[in-house]
């Protein structure tokens, strides 16, 4: 059955793929996007591939879009918008992360909150999934900016999915590996905005090694091809599991990670 199903952040990357993908599968596809070069962007190439995809502008941070994506009637809400800054959490400045924090939890709550009073008033089943990350799950050094915000996700789908459960909505997160969508090197650039030699103890060169050992291996670099057919599966789907991390391998390495934490030691 075809749903309508609404997608933040759909200007580039797994939004954008995803968007198009689950067209093509027969669905109802409202992709969103922040600005208006992304949106014409996205119209000419579904126009090119002859899919059928509605575009539409949505500034999480603008109460007018918000309140318009509102008025619309959707079956599934994905919110997959987010922003990436990284650095030394011992070090990084505050406004940086409220700013992350802004866009990748509080907003994309705000627009949650909204569907979910609809839907409980009409008392529909509808269905919410949080693009979250491996790092939801784990953070590697430098990292922390970004990986707090999709925790906070982690803890807000948990809740939302008890929550919810009476009133037949339904909640799950897809957890990303690496894959090479140009979102994490481009998130691995931004502490060189601020970080000065002369000032922060963390040194640029230290930081930049650090990140290139992180992102310069296969394993940083996956096809997002695999994780855009999977979001396609799983997006309209009433059943599955509720937490989707993929590839498998990298399922296997968070379980890993985790239960040493168990045993780690100061």
């Amino acid at each position: 059955m075809a749903k309508t199903i609404l997608i933040t952040g759909a200007g580039s990357g797994f939004g954008e793929g995803a968007a198009i993908g689950l067209a093509r599968a027969g669905h109802n596809v409202i992709a969103t996007a922040q600005i208006a070069p992304q949106v014409s962007h996205l119209r000419r190439k579904a126009q090119d591939l002859g899919v059928q995809l509605r575009v539409e502008k949505l500034d999480l941070h603008d109460h007018y879009d918000l309140a318009y994506a509102h008025t619309w009637d959707i079956d599934i809400l994905v919110n997959n918008a987010a922003i990436g800054e990284c650095g030394p959490i011992s070090e990084i400045p505050l406004d940086l992360v409220r700013r992350t924090f802004e866009t990748n939890m509080f907003q994309p709550l705000l627009l949650t909150q909204g569907f979910v009073k609809r839907w409980v008033a009409e008392k529909k089943a509808g269905k919410i999934v949080f693009t979250s990350s491996m790092g939801g799950l784990f953070t590697p050094p430098g990292y922390a900016a970004y990986t707090a915000t999709k925790h906070a996700i982690e803890g807000m789908a948990e809740s939302l999915r008890q929550e919810l459960a009476p009133f037949g909505i339904k909640v799950q997160t897809i957890n990303p590996g690496a894959y090479f969508t140009g979102f994490n090197e481009t998130m691995a650039d931004t502490p060189f905005r601020w970080l000065d030699d002369s000032k922060n103890f963390t040194k640029r060169a230290d930081l930049r090694a650090l990140f290139d050992s992180l992102l310069e291996t296969p394993s940083g670099k996956l096809d997002p091809a695999e994780l855009i057919d999977a979001m396609v599966k799983i997006i309209p789907s009433g059943e599955g599991k509720y937490r989707n991390v993929i590839p498998q391998f990298v399922e296997d390495e968070v379980k890993k990670d985790q239960a040493e934490k168990w045993e780690a030691r100061i």
